[in-house]
C-alpha cells in the first residue's frame, strides 16, 4: 500500500511540474523580447541604426519579424510614441510598405493587406527630390508625421515588427 502511495504522489509531483514548466513557457512566449514594445499581440523594435530598405528588412529577419505594417490610425500613434520616446523627435523612419512589384500597387513586406493610406499631402508621388523613383515607405513625412514614398536606397532607421 505504501508503494502505491509513493508511486502516485511520484505521478502527480510529476504531473504537476510539467504543468508549471509548460504555463511558464506559455508566460515567456506571450511577452517581447528586451527592448522591444508590446502592443495589441506584436511587439515593436525602433532600430536607429540607418539603412536601405532592404538592408532594413534583413534585419527584421534577421531578428524573426519585418519591417512594420501599420493597419489603423491608433497603431501609427503608438509607434510614433515609441519613436518619440526613444529619440526625443520624429526621424524619417522605414517601414514595411513598398510598390516595387507594381507601380502604385502598395503592399506590406509581412504580407499583410495595405488598407490603410496615411499619406502626406502630395504622396504618394513616385519621386524624391532628385527625380529617383520611389518605391519605399517612410512614416513621419512633413509637419503632419504621415507616409512618403522615398528611394529605397536612402539609408534611414527602422521599426521592425514580430507578433508576440
Amino acid at each position: 500500500m505504501k508503494m502505491l502511495t509513493v508511486s502516485l504522489l511520484v505521478c502527480a509531483m510529476m504531473a504537476l511540474t510539467r504543468a508549471a514548466d509548460q504555463s511558464h513557457a506559455i508566460k515567456r512566449a506571450a511577452s517581447c523580447p528586451s527592448g522591444w514594445t508590446a502592443n495589441n499581440g506584436r511587439c515593436f523594435l525602433y532600430v536607429p541604426t540607418e539603412m536601405t530598405w532592404a538592408d532594413a528588412e534583413k534585419n527584421c529577419l534577421y531578428h524573426g519579424g519585418n519591417l512594420v505594417s501599420v493597419h489603423s490610425f491608433e497603431e501609427h500613434h503608438v509607434i510614433q510614441s515609441m519613436i518619440l520616446k526613444l529619440t526625443h523627435a520624429y526621424p524619417l523612419t522605414w517601414i514595411g510598405g513598398s510598390d516595387a512589384e507594381q507601380e502604385g500597387t502598395w503592399f506590406w513586406s509581412d504580407g499583410t493587406a495595405f488598407r490603410l493610406h496615411h499619406w502626406a499631402p502630395g504622396q504618394p508621388d513616385n519621386m524624391a527630390a532628385n527625380k529617383a523613383l520611389a518605391h519605399c515607405l517612410l512614416m513621419n513625412s512633413g509637419d503632419l508625421k504621415k507616409f512618403d514614398d522615398q528611394p529605397c536606397s536612402y539609408k534611414k532607421p527602422s521599426v521592425c515588427a514580430k507578433k508576440q
